[in-house]
Formats: C-alpha cells, sequence, structure tokens
C-alpha cells in the first residue's frame, strides 16, 4: 500500500521541476500565499497542517493528502492526531473521506518509514 505514497512522492520531485520551469511566477504567488497563511500565528503550524490535511481529505486530493500528512509529521503531530483529525473530516464529509482514509494511511506508513 506505502508503494502508492512512495511513487507520488518521486513524481511530486519531478513535477515541482516541471512547474518551476513552466510557472514560475504562479509558483511563487502561491509560495507567499502558503508561507504567509501556513506560519505560526494564533493557530500554531501543528494546527493549521492538521486543518489542512482535514481539508485536503474531504475533498478527496491525494496530493493534498500526502503532502499535508509529511507537513503534519515535521510540524510534530503524532500519527494518532492524523488520524483523529481524519476522523474528525469523515464526519463532516461522510463517505467520499472515508473511502480516501488509505491515502492517509499509506503517506504515513511511506513517511514514518523513512524516519
Amino acid at each position: 500500500m506505502a508503494e502508492r505514497a512512495k511513487a507520488f512522492f518521486e513524481q511530486w520531485r519531478v513535477d515541482q521541476g516541471k512547474m518551476r520551469e513552466n510557472i514560475p511566477e504562479t509558483m511563487q504567488a502561491f509560495g507567499g500565499l502558503f508561507q504567509a497563511t501556513m506560519k505560526e500565528g494564533a493557530l500554531s503550524i501543528r494546527e493549521k497542517e492538521l486543518i489542512a490535511m482535514a481539508i485536503g481529505l474531504a475533498l478527496r486530493c491525494g496530493p493534498c493528502i500526502n503532502l499535508h500528512v509529511q507537513k503534519c509529521l515535521n510540524a510534530g503531530a503524532s500519527r494518532e492526531q492524523i488520524l483523529e483529525a481524519a476522523g474528525v473530516a469523515v464526519t463532516m464529509q461522510g463517505g467520499p473521506s472515508y473511502t480516501h482514509v488509505p491515502l492517509v494511511i499509506e503517506a504515513l506508513d511511506h513517511l514514518e518509514g523513512q524516519s
């Protein structure tokens, strides 16, 4: 199962290079928005990343799930916190989020295996 997450992260590096070459202004603009929004504030970075991961799950965005699980771990979130946030997304979004929880688990398995 974690092979899908591994393949995503390998391809993501390639895709980032292609985007830097083809849409540098968009990447810079999005990067600025991301940095301004996701910095420490009234909410911690960990809290913001848990929210972002849950929204990605609710929207069934595989890349968002993978990237924000990684950012959750980097911000100090535990596996239990990440999966609990995934549970909140399932509660709010229902079946479509429920069927995408395996992507969260795959990303965790892959990323924790790298540690």
